[in-house]
């Protein structure tokens, strides 16, 4: 898949024509005019006026921008391992126009003049759309809560908030959270991990982490907190958000809170939905994130509540170490894998290839529903006339082999090394720029 020549001073910045894709993978190709940042037309054999950029998509599936409502960017304080830069590159290459970059920084983002700095920096890149979480408290240290109304007044609107690599694991605090978060019209995503239960905990608690001496994490660790959280948001009439649901028992439990008409909603990882606890057969720290991989039973329950929508989203928890960070005793490796440029494919693997779901799954899972559960109006929107041109091209075709090396991190973490992916992002646009082309940013 090839492109034609490039943008001229006589076509409007965010101008593009797409030929031969198919929305959603479905129906016979048609062409897509992109002008001013909109879908302009959309049909068979579309005009391309003079000087217009032309991307040949060959039969291609085009969704929506993917949106990820839980990275890590690392910026400030860890630029060694990511920036907002890199991390924005990785984003655009892995079919992503929004990301929601965590607070668990150096400094921590607990105040606005944090938050307002990693939106500011990420509209300069311009890569993809970075939205920065808020803390709920201050310095995620579970004792206070941050300024949330002053960062979701300020120039980031901060739509989010989170102390993602701890729990809010303090009952009245986190209820004082959701009724603040139900007054600002914000929402609470909670790393759902009872602490008590936890305590040296290095991986799943079950026969695997047995045999091999390595302290287990309980599923009754995230499930208790689930619950407890389900129920403090019921109460408060509030919103509440569940990072990286990981176990079957969570599934049930998320089940009961939607059917009880609890405003929860939650995520699940690609790496839960693909890898499972047998990958620490040989101690590699690669393996090593927070909630851990758990067992196959796990794995098979979160893919068919994607299906069904009782889990509602992938996103990434995207994580950047550096080597020396994994590279040493799997107690004391840092937990975190790289996400972004392999999600898509993971999905198109463990989703679409069973029929779990179709590519019009892949958009409700990946784009609109994470777009709708923080409250983004321009992502995740229909391929359709005079809707915004934020969107990505997808060769479900070709496949490619994952060399962390060849990542668009600083950092090198993937726990897919070697592995050959099916699916391959073409091009990436937003707002009618495009910013990832053939593996390649194009700013």
């Amino acid at each position: 898949m090839t492109g034609a020549s490039q943008s001229v001073g006589s076509v409007a910045h965010g101008s593009v024509l797409i030929r031969s894709v198919r929305p959603y993978g479905e129906g016979d190709p048609v062409d897509v005019l992109v002008t001013d940042g909109e879908i302009a037309a959309l049909g068979a054999d579309v005009d391309a006026p003079d000087g217009i950029d032309v991307i040949d998509g060959d039969g291609a599936v085009l969704l929506p921008g993917l949106v990820d409502l839980h990275t890590h960017l690392r910026e400030p304080g860890r630029e060694d391992t990511e920036t907002i830069r890199s991390g924005s590159a990785a984003a655009a290459l892995g079919g992503y126009t929004a990301v929601f970059a965590m607070a668990n920084t150096a400094p921590v983002a607990d105040n606005s003049t944090v938050t307002d700095n990693v939106w500011r920096t990420g509209r300069e890149v311009g890569l993809v759309d970075v939205y920065p979480v808020g803390a709920v408290t201050v310095g995620l240290e579970g004792k206070q809560l941050a300024e949330m109304g002053m960062m979701a007044a300020g120039a980031a609107g901060v739509r989010m908030f989170s102390d993602d690599g701890k729990c809010v694991s303090d009952p009245l605090l986190m209820r004082r959270a959701l009724e603040y978060a139900k007054g600002l019209g914000v929402l609470i995503a909670q790393h759902a991990e009872e602490p008590r239960l936890t305590v040296g905990a290095v991986a799943h608690e079950g026969p695997t982490a047995a045999r091999l001496g390595l302290a287990g994490w309980p599923r009754a660790a995230e499930e208790s907190i689930v619950v407890r959280d389900a129920l403090l948001a019921r109460d408060a009439g509030a919103r509440v958000h569940i990072c990286h649901a990981s176990t079957e028992g969570t599934v049930s439990l998320l089940r009961w809170a939607k059917e009880q008409g609890i405003n929860v909603t939650a995520e699940v990882t690609p790496h839960h939905l693909l890898l499972d606890d047998s990958r620490l057969q040989t101690y590699d720290a690669i393996n090593k994130v927070n909630p851990p991989l758990r067992e196959e039973r796990d794995k098979i329950a979160l893919r068919q509540a994607l299906a069904d929508g009782i889990v509602d989203c992938v996103a990434t928890d995207h994580a950047p170490h550096a080597a020396q960070e994994k590279c040493c005793e799997f107690s004391q490796a840092k937990p975190g894998m790289l996400g972004l440029q392999t999600a898509l494919p993971i999905v198109a693997d463990t989703m679409v290839a069973p029929g779990l779901l179709d590519w019009r799954g892949v958009a409700r899972v990946m784009s609109e529903r994470p777009a709708e559960i923080v409250g983004l109006t321009d992502q995740g929107r229909p391929i359709a006339v005079g809707e915004p041109a934020n969107l990505t091209l997808i060769d479900p075709e070709t496949s490619w082999v994952v060399r962390g090396r060849d990542l668009a991190s600083l950092s090198a973490n993937t726990p897919y090394e070697a592995m050959s992916m099916p699916a391959t992002v073409v091009a990436t646009v937003l707002r009618g720029v495009v910013t990832a082309r053939d593996g390649q940013v194009t700013r």
